[in-house]
């Protein structure tokens, strides 16, 4: 176990826990501890964390909602730095300001209550601000990049940045920010003004939700959808043409109700999962030559 006796990470001002386990803050419910695990609420604090952690040559690793996140059954080393604390959501006419912690659904909500369209695709994706521009998160036919004019972010040298959303190179799942080490702090939207007021824009949600939930096995702990789209055809489409669905290794499942989900049915941990994975990309491709990408970052020990 490491010590913050006489570190810069324990003279910084933010409360630090030591073993915190990783399946406390992600949908898989999955993952051993985080080797030390902090909260920051503001920017201020976030930059002070990541300067200690290279005064202290320690490694770090950004946590968001952990809704598209398999931890490792060893846990995360380092500084486990989570971004719940910076949720802070302002609108200002049809533009939403939102810090990198706010949920996609508080940020919903908020453009639900003014009135203001654009971001009803995003209800109900279990995410945060931060995670959403990383990967251009998008369903039902809308993607980040549609309405997002700019985010703010540490780069890789902890220097604080803006770039307009034309110089983030937004593509499916993929963005400026994809394998690198930068820290987003927060996002600009620009929404519309709905002619028919919040009702009209509350209808829409309600409608994509219902969608979700008929359709995604949402009762179950997962890390949403398992692998990206193959070019020519649909993840689940094939997986479920292997006759897939059901199929489990240890405490892992491809869910009967969306081929396109792996999930914890019960007591699954990292390796049961990846060993999973493994064995659907596998039989995909000898039955139907399409190689599937997993979806899912991981991270930590195996």
């Amino acid at each position: 176990m490491l010590s913050l006796h006489n570190t810069a990470l324990g003279d910084c001002g933010v409360p630090i826990r030591m073993g915190e386990p990783m399946s406390r803050h992600t949908t898989f419910r999955i993952g051993g501890p985080a080797e030390l695990f902090a909260c920051p609420k503001t920017p201020e604090e976030v930059t002070a964390l990541l300067s200690a952690c290279k005064q202290d040559g320690l490694p770090y690793f950004i946590l968001g909602r952990g809704s598209n996140l398999l931890v490792g059954d060893g846990g995360i080393p380092g500084l486990t730095i989570a971004m719940e604390g910076l949720s802070r959501i302002q609108v200002e006419g049809t533009v939403i300001c939102a810090q990198a912690g706010a949920t996609l659904s508080a940020v919903c909500l908020a453009a639900r209550e003014a009135g203001l369209a654009g971001l009803e695709f995003a209800y109900g994706i279990p995410g945060q601000v931060g995670g959403g521009v990383y990967m251009n998160a998008g369903a039902y036919g809308g993607e980040f990049r549609d309405v997002l004019v700019s985010a703010d972010f540490l780069d890789e040298e902890g220097k604080f940045q803006t770039l307009p959303v034309e110089q983030l190179e937004m593509g499916y799942r993929h963005s400026l920010f994809t394998g690198k080490s930068c820290t987003i702090l927060s996002a600009v939207f620009r929404l519309e003004k709905d002619p028919e007021g919040p009702a009209a824009v509350a209808a829409r949600m309600e409608e994509i939700f219902s969608r979700r939930r008929e359709k995604q096995p949402l009762e179950w702990p997962s890390a949403g959808s398992t692998f990206k789209r193959p070019e020519g055809a649909y993840a689940a489409a094939l997986i479920d043409q292997c006759g897939l669905k059901g199929f489990q290794v240890g405490g892992a499942r491809v869910s009967e109700k969306h081929a396109g989900f792996v999930i914890n049915a019960g007591d699954a941990i990292c390796a049961d999962v990846l060993a999973l994975i493994g064995e659907v990309q596998r039989i995909v491709r000898e039955k139907t030559g399409f190689v599937l990408e997993p979806e899912v970052e991981v991270t930590g020990r195996q």
